[in-house]
């Protein structure tokens, strides 16, 4: 599949990149302090990051005084196999270049959305972008495979953390799977096979080579 940059006018609906952003401490704490696994790890606050002036006065900036969570996507992948949306904008940077699978919550039809929508975007080393809330995503994707990948997840806080307990009433209530995160799987995914409910159909979007 083509993979556009994130510079790119396609990007637009999307999500934008965030220019100027003071984020050195950030990167450094991300590339020396957390894991590169085989396979790819999620922590959604991260103390050491969380806790830099540097978070501190960006969380200002992209939250507007909402209390936010600095966390972490590291590893290794090269597949969709899922995509989730937020009630609020993802913030995403990287210390290696990595690739982002993404579509528009309003493509989702019938409860389903066909991976054919799906659109891939190359972010930049370095370069802060924001994922917008209609913005359907998931795990990053690396660009080298001994490299991997380690990508800064700001999000608001709670969100990721231990699904609320309710009774499922209205019909998206069954995507939800953590704290303001809903979840379209595809049947191949591990996550599906967790018992996630399955939302995407087509072919599970490999970027491999």
């Amino acid at each position: 599949m083509k993979i556009y940059s994130v510079y790119d006018p396609e990007f637009k609906n999307y999500g934008r990149v965030i220019e100027g952003a003071q984020v050195s401490e950030i990167l450094k704490v991300l590339d020396k302090e957390t894991p590169l696994p085989e396979g790819t790890v999620y922590v959604p606050d991260f103390e050491p990051i969380t806790s830099l002036d540097e978070a501190k006065r960006l969380s200002l900036t992209l939250f507007g005084g909402v209390p936010a969570q600095f966390g972490f996507c590291n590893g290794h992948n090269t597949k969709l196999n899922c995509l989730e949306y937020h009630r609020c904008s993802e913030f995403n940077l990287g210390t290696e270049d990595f690739v982002l699978l993404i579509a528009m919550q309003q493509e989702i039809e019938d409860g389903f959305l066909d991976t054919a929508k799906v659109k891939a975007f190359h972010v930049p080393a370095g370069v802060l972008v924001e994922v917008y809330a209609t913005t359907l995503h998931y795990a990053p994707c690396h660009c080298d495979a001994e490299k991997g990948f380690k990508v800064l997840v700001v999000l608001s806080k709670g969100t990721n953390e231990a699904r609320p307990e309710f009774e499922n009433v209205y019909e998206e209530d069954k995507y939800l799977t953590a704290a303001n995160k809903w979840l379209l799987a595809h049947e191949e995914s591990s996550e599906a096979k967790g018992g996630a409910v399955v939302g995407l159909k087509g072919v599970n979007i490999d970027i491999a080579g």
